[in-house]
């Protein structure tokens, strides 16, 4: 999966729409990549279909509009552990 396919994928699912928000999305995008690789998940599940839920947990979890609060709720981490014990078969499609 592409940085731009999970970018349409993330803003369908949170109902954003236009390009406006593109550059502060990758950047959350991106966080929340890094905490799922630092976590153990693996390269190839980080490329697969498979992220996208998380991903949007994660993305909608940090975006909260800089209330400052940025913190990750309980279902992202259950996700997140989900898929680093998964290990790398990476098959999930979208």
């Amino acid at each position: 999966m592409t940085d731009t396919e999970l970018l349409t994928e993330v803003k369908k699912r949170i109902g954003v729409t236009g390009d406006y928000q593109d550059d502060t999305l990758m950047g959350h995008i991106q966080d929340v990549r890094d905490f799922m690789l630092d976590a153990g998940v693996s390269e190839k599940t980080l490329s697969s279909g498979q992220i996208v839920g998380a991903v949007t947990r994660g993305v909608s979890d940090l975006w909260d509009y800089g209330s400052g609060n940025g913190e990750f709720s309980p279902y992202f981490f259950q996700r997140v552990t989900q898929l680093a014990y998964k290990g790398g078969d990476g098959n999930g499609q979208l």
